[in-house]
């Protein structure tokens, strides 16, 4: 088993793309890349904490590859919008990759580079590239969201 963890707006949406694919073994929504220690919702929807919402993959890498999750997440939201997705805004928002291990950061920064000079977008692609950090789990409520309660993040 490996872990993956991306940040592409609303967590609950992002979560969703994720947690049927063939080889995800498990989905959690979260909070990491920021400063304080086990934050609330609340204390994220701040702007102050430097968080991202984020959704952590456990994944097994024979039934589904970093690569495929890679391009889910490409497909999963607009990386050109810097600190925002629709009509969420907020640096808590922002379009970001947490990689685990040297080889999913060449990975995520080469698809990041692809990505940005295929021409599919008129702007640049903002996405960070960052070591995975802390992740500090959403409250319960969070958790497979969609499942539980259907409907969007207002997109």
């Amino acid at each position: 088993m490996e872990k993956a963890t991306f940040a592409a707006g609303c967590f609950w949406g992002v979560e969703e793309a994720f947690y049927d694919e063939p080889g995800v073994i498990a989905t959690r929504v979260g909070y990491t890349g920021g400063t304080l220690e086990n934050p609330t919702y609340q204390q994220v929807c701040s702007g102050t904490t430097g968080h991202a919402e984020a959704v952590e993959v456990t994944f097994e890498p024979a039934r589904i590859s970093y690569e495929q999750l890679l391009k889910i997440f490409w497909q999963s939201h607009d990386p050109t919008q810097l600190d925002r997705q629709g009509p969420d805004v907020g640096s808590q928002y922002r379009s970001a990759i947490f990689y685990h291990t040297d080889e999913q950061r060449v990975l995520a920064e080469a698809s990041r580079e692809a990505l940005d000079l295929s021409g599919r977008y008129q702007r640049s692609v903002v996405t960070e590239v960052a070591p995975a950090a802390t992740f500090w789990q959403a409250e319960e409520y969070h958790q497979k969201y969609h499942k539980k309660n259907g409907g969007g993040c207002g997109f």
